[in-house]
């Protein structure tokens, strides 16, 4: 872990997000890289939520984005994003604020899933008031059965959405975040099986358009698989930072961790557990313990609350209250969400603070 200490660390006050900026740029690089072409990647935001890190993939090559809620998809525009997909049905008032989002930011192109025939309806009544078309994919349940149409109901729900005035069909969206397989035979095994249900549908549907359909496929775990596909985009997001879950679960993946969470012992318990200022508030929590990992610390996470965390040592007298601490989340995206803003390391030093914008629902839309 000699990369990532920091050497003026008294200026930063923990708990908090430490983003070491050349890791990140490696990241981007590399996926780029294992994609083939820029044109071919479609990162998710989601992961880091900063306008930063957006604004180094625009400058990188990369033209297109998914994100997952209205404020990621005001700060690529703001970043001047060319394309950017929500990976999300909009219902209710998200609909007039996608709209909004559409009017504002006529420079960008944006997009959104569907997956239900009356919330078509809605959306084409709202895009008609106010004379805005919108752009769609169908998103297609691949197996992660979570939101989605099956193969057969997303060609019906296309064909419903040709006569409308306000809608237009994009192309075709599939996530399959279920493939957690290691081994990686069994990974692509696994991935090829979801591919197959988006393509029953791409080739069944390809023939009623005169235009071709664009295919969004995959997650970090199985985007190198489908980068070896013809003519489909492909969607990582927590490559970008990168976390201890990812890591283990996939060891032939070359990505370095990115983003680490500083914290200091508070209190010595006795001659074995100590007290660490990170709690629920600051790490993600949805994992059961350890939710994270101390390289080369020798400590292990035992009990964990709202402000604490209490971890085992061998001997407690390694660490006197004061000591810092480096942790390793189990996954990082939840983690970024809970924190304001990161401190951007460079050369083992604080460079500057990026602000974490989109941890918010609302930017300005």
């Amino acid at each position: 872990m000699k990369d990532y200490i920091i050497s003026d660390i008294a200026r930063i006050d923990s708990p908090a997000l430490a983003v070491y900026e050349d890791k990140v740029r490696n990241n981007i690089l590399l996926a780029i890289q294992m994609t083939g072409d820029a044109d071919r990647l479609r990162p998710h935001i989601k992961t880091h939520k900063m306008e930063a890190v957006c604004r180094m993939m625009i400058d990188l090559g990369i033209s297109k984005f998914k994100c997952a809620t209205i404020a990621e998809a005001e700060i690529l525009a703001k970043e001047n994003a060319p394309d950017v997909l929500l990976a999300y049905q909009p219902v209710g008032p998200k609909i007039e604020r996608l709209l909004k989002l559409v009017e504002t930011y006529p420079h960008t192109r944006f997009s959104c899933l569907v997956d239900c025939p009356e919330n078509v309806v809605a959306m084409d009544t709202a895009a008609g008031r106010s004379s805005l078309p919108l752009h769609v994919f169908v998103d297609v349940n691949v197996g992660m059965n979570r939101t989605g149409a099956s193969p057969q109901q997303a060609v019906e729900l296309a064909k419903h959405i040709l006569p409308l005035k306000h809608i237009r069909v994009a192309g075709l969206h599939g996530y399959d975040g279920h493939i957690h397989d290691t081994g990686l035979a069994e990974r692509q095994k696994a991935a090829d099986a979801s591919f197959a249900e988006l393509d029953k549908a791409y080739q069944a549907l390809s023939p009623l358009f005169s235009y071709p359909l664009a295919r969004v496929v995959g997650g970090t775990p199985t985007f190198p698989i489908h980068a070896c596909r013809s003519e489909v985009e492909c969607s990582p997001g927590t490559f970008v930072f990168w976390d201890w879950g990812y890591r283990e679960t996939f060891p032939d993946m070359p990505f370095q961790y990115a983003a680490l969470v500083i914290c200091r012992v508070i209190s010595v318990i006795d001659e074995r557990r100590i007290c660490l200022d990170l709690g629920h508030k600051s790490i993600a929590s949805e994992t059961p313990l350890p939710r994270v990992h101390f390289p080369n610390a020798g400590i292990t996470p035992i009990a964990h609350s709202e402000e604490h965390l209490v971890v085992e040592t061998p001997d407690s007298r390694l660490y006197p209250v004061g000591s810092v601490c480096y942790g390793v989340p189990v996954h990082i995206c939840p983690t970024v969400a809970l924190y304001e803003k990161a401190f951007v390391i460079k050369d083992h030093q604080v460079a500057t603070t990026w602000p974490i914008r989109a941890r918010d629902r609302f930017i300005t839309i």
